[in-house]
């Protein structure tokens, strides 16, 4: 335990006195990333507001290296801890260079006045962030998307060891989602800053994180590697999905399949069905994919979106049993979709179907280029 810079130990949150979540322990070593994952109302906010003092703990401990926090002063965790959360701030006639520039007052004296080190680091936060036009601008006239890169300027210009962020993507476009989550992992691995943040988008989460903590309906799981949480029956539990799905794979969420029977088929190999997979199910028309190898790309997709997936196994050459079962499927399709296809000892029989689709005068048979 003694080489985890920040934990919890059997921690206790909630608000007015009723607990919310129990035993939520988090072990982090300087420079990790922890994101909090879960549905709404699950109790994210409410473990990040307690680890940053804003509620009170109703159990357990939260430790900053040797120290409690609750022996913190608000001026000494200001110092080792900056915190970008979710609640509007409506700062009244004040531009984003002073907005940022708060984040310095832990280390100014009592009047708050900034020196010329003060003065550069507020400008390094800024460009930080891609918000050096935006210097002059009062804050309230900002985009929600812009407010939120300057509360992390703010943050950043504190120069904490743990930065403690609730959903810092919500509100920014993909580009400025990417570039936030690019500083955050700089940040914790260059300057070996803690980060510990909420995200709604698990995909992002299990790309960024070093752990993440699942949390739902009262009950924190155990603090670990996302390779080891992130899986697609844990995710379907943990969100109550009843729709839909969540390939680890790819880290996405897929739509569910379109419904009724499928008088479509598709011919592919090595992602060249995927476009036609997505086409389709955009347009509600169920499905067939087939022949795929079980270690084929296409097949991380087909098994979520296909109404039928027809498989052999991989680095096999296509058996009787699989190929009888595509000419089965073919016999009540009225269209059969094929893309390019790299041809070898293995998958020459899929080449000899697709002949015989080509031979059929009922069938329509469409190259998807």
């Amino acid at each position: 335990m003694g080489d985890h810079y920040f934990r919890t130990e059997d921690l206790k949150v909630g608000y007015g006195g009723r607990a919310l979540l129990n035993q939520v322990c988090i072990h982090l070593r300087k420079g990790e990333i922890l994101t909090l994952v879960g549905p709404n109302g699950a109790g994210k906010s409410t473990i990040l507001k307690s680890i940053t003092k804003q509620l009170q703990i109703l159990g357990g401990r939260v430790v900053i290296g040797e120290k409690e926090l609750s022996k913190l002063t608000y001026r000494e965790l200001a110092r080792k801890m900056a915190v970008v959360l979710t609640d509007r701030v409506r700062p009244e006639l004040m531009t984003c260079h002073d907005i940022v520039a708060t984040g310095r007052y832990p280390y100014t004296g009592r009047l708050g006045i900034l020196c010329r080190e003060d003065e550069e680091k507020v400008d390094e936060a800024m460009k930080l962030v891609s918000a050096g036009n935006l210097r002059n601008r009062l804050f309230t006239s900002l985009s929600d998307g812009q407010k939120q890169r300057i509360l992390l300027a703010r943050a950043i210009c504190q120069e904490p060891e743990i930065l403690v962020l609730d959903e810092p993507t919500s509100f920014l476009d993909i580009k400025y989602k990417l570039e936030l989550l690019a500083i955050l992992r700089k940040m914790a691995k260059e300057q070996g800053i803690t980060v510990v943040m909420s995200l709604h988008e698990i995909d992002l989460a299990g790309k960024v994180s070093d752990k993440v903590l699942p949390v739902k309906a009262g009950e924190a799981y155990g603090c670990k590697a996302p390779e080891d949480l992130l899986k697609e029956a844990f995710i379907r539990e943990l969100y109550g999905m009843e729709k839909g799905s969540f390939d680890p794979v790819f880290g996405s969420i897929e739509l569910p399949p379109p419904e009724g029977e499928a008088a479509t088929m598709v011919v592919s190999a090595c992602g060249g069905g995927i476009p036609v997979y997505r086409r389709l199910q955009r347009e509600g028309i169920p499905f067939i994919a087939g022949i795929l190898y079980q270690n084929d790309v296409d097949y991380q997709l087909a098994r979520h979106l296909a109404a039928q997936v027809i498989l052999e196994k991989p680095f096999q050459e296509i058996s009787d049993p699989v190929y009888e079962e595509a000419r089965r499927a073919v016999s009540k399709c009225s269209r059969v979709i094929y893309t390019d296809i790299p041809w070898g000892s293995c998958n020459e029989r899929l080449r000899d179907l697709l002949e015989e689709v080509k031979a059929r005068d009922d069938i329509e048979c469409v190259y998807w280029k």
